[in-house]
């Protein structure tokens, strides 16, 4: 199984609550990854692509195969820093 996911990645967790509540009050999801992801994927909507078990690291991966498709996960946090997670996909 593969899901094709955008996300937008942010260095702090108050930021990332802040973008969560922008996002369930109708807020757009490419228009703020382009605004505040600190990902390369934020210039593309935060898109980026399908992708399998194991290629993500794990609780980015755990979070993106038991969302509901266009469901916004509360914030993930990686090494990166914290994600916001939707999946547009599944394959």
């Amino acid at each position: 199984m593969q899901v094709k996911a955008s996300h937008i990645l942010v260095e702090d967790e108050d930021t990332a609550k802040k973008l969560k509540a922008e996002l369930d009050n109708g807020a757009d999801f490419a228009k703020l990854a382009k605004k505040h992801s600190v990902c390369p994927s934020g210039k593309s909507g935060g898109d980026l692509g399908f992708f399998g078990k194991g290629q993500m690291v794990k609780a980015f991966e755990d979070a993106a195969f038991s969302l509901p498709i266009g469901v916004v996960s509360q914030p993930v946090q990686t090494e990166f820093g914290y994600h916001l997670i939707v999946v547009t996909a599944k394959k």
